[in-house]
């Protein structure tokens, strides 16, 4: 399926998985998002949270405070801002920062599709269906990251590895998570024998993020800090295997090291298992992978990260590997609905999940994803020809 025809079609799934996600939104939109309506519906956005919460609904500049600035890298905090300034101060202000943001999600997620669907055109459908997806959609910001990441891995893997690069650098600087990509992006190119190269795209890549950082750090340092600072200093938090099993009684110390050692051991353990294998992986193949081993080590482990995970997920998927993607998916959204219930009871709802069934439903979310993915990892035995299915897919 590669006409324009096809093009149509993907641009009109996509359409419509948007118009389903603000359908979910809808309630808290016409409820001013009221408390506890927006955890009793599930229907919690940070776009007009912070709107009001960052004083963003004044213009402010994004990084000006150095307790009250933007908890995001600057790309981020840049849009927070650039979408607040034609907004127009009125009693629909709110309204109209949410539909803002959300017009110009909706048109990355189309994007994003697009990619998808030029990577692995047997299984692109997968993105747009996936509920978990739809579901979180208008959350957050983070399409703005997962476009430029795709487009990193797209290049990437069609060897045009300086595009790649400042993609990658481009998506490091809007919400940080990409940064793992450098390492299965390292382990491929010295599989490949290809050390300029390697040198060259990491310079590239983090060269392009410095430069794109270093106004903000040199003009106003606090605030430009605080997203590192807030991530350094912040405790288990939802979602993560460390909040759970604080809930369940068991307490975990030190869990910045303890997080930071999850993620060095896996993604060693990661890497040494691909440079041992007879051929060379597509970027596509094992992206997945390295970001699900990140957010399995996180200290937070958020609603929205569905959508950095599904389209790796889909890119790398086969046939044979659909029944337990909907087990993960299946998982996601039971997770998605929970932890707003859960939050209910802190917001004086006369309904919620309680800790322990939120923990349990924790749990279960993250070995749904560890089957996930020992399902997908590449196996021994694979064709080196299973490599040039992704680079050969797109016309």
């Amino acid at each position: 399926m590669k006409s324009k025809h096809a093009v149509g079609v993907v641009i009109l799934f996509a359409l419509c998985a948007g118009l389903l996600s603000f359908i979910k939104f809808d309630h808290c939109y016409n409820k001013q998002w009221s408390v506890p309506d927006v955890y009793t519906h599930a229907c919690y956005s940070d776009i007009p949270a912070l709107f009001g919460a960052r004083d963003l609904i004044n213009h402010t500049w994004p990084f000006s405070s150095a307790t009250n600035s933007v908890e995001y890298p600057p790309l981020t905090g840049v849009i927070m801002w650039a979408t607040s300034l034609i907004t127009p101060q009125s009693s629909q202000n709110f309204h109209i920062y949410f539909l803002i943001n959300i017009f110009l999600l909706l048109l990355l997620f189309i994007g994003s599709a697009l990619l998808v669907w030029h990577m692995n055109p047997a299984s692109w459908y997968l993105f747009i269906i996936a509920p978990a997806v739809i579901a979180s959609l208008y959350i957050n910001w983070d399409m703005w990251a997962v476009i430029t990441a795709l487009c990193a891995i797209y290049w990437f893997d069609r060897k045009k590895y300086d595009f790649s690069a400042i993609a990658l650098g481009i998506s490091i600087a809007t919400k940080f998570f990409p940064i793992v990509l450098l390492i299965p992006i390292a382990t491929i190119l010295w599989k490949r024998s290809e050390i300029k190269s390697t040198v060259r795209y990491i310079a590239f890549s983090l060269g392009l993020w410095v430069l794109i950082n270093l106004p903000f750090a040199l003009s106003t340092p606090a605030g430009w800090w605080r997203f590192f600072k807030l991530n350094g200093n912040r405790g288990a938090d939802f979602g993560s295997t460390y909040y759970s099993l604080q809930l369940l009684g068991i307490s975990i110390p030190a869990i910045n090291l303890v997080s930071l050692l999850l993620f060095l051991i896996g993604s060693s353990g990661f890497g040494m298992y691909l440079l041992k294998k007879e051929y060379v992986p597509s970027l596509a193949q094992i992206a997945f992978i390295e970001v699900a081993v990140f957010t399995l080590a996180s200290k937070v482990y958020s609603p929205q990260y569905i959508l950095w995970l599904t389209p790796l997920a889909v890119i790398t998927l086969q046939k044979k590997d659909r029944s337990a993607f909907w087990v993960w998916q299946g998982a996601e959204i039971m997770y998605h609905f929970g932890v707003w219930e859960y939050l209910a009871t802190y917001s004086g709802a006369r309904f919620g999940l309680p800790a322990g069934g939120y923990a349990v439903m924790s749990v279960l979310r993250i070995a749904a994803l560890i089957y996930f993915v020992l399902k997908i990892a590449p196996s021994t035995r694979e064709a080196p020809a299973q490599e040039q299915r992704f680079s050969l897919s797109a016309p």
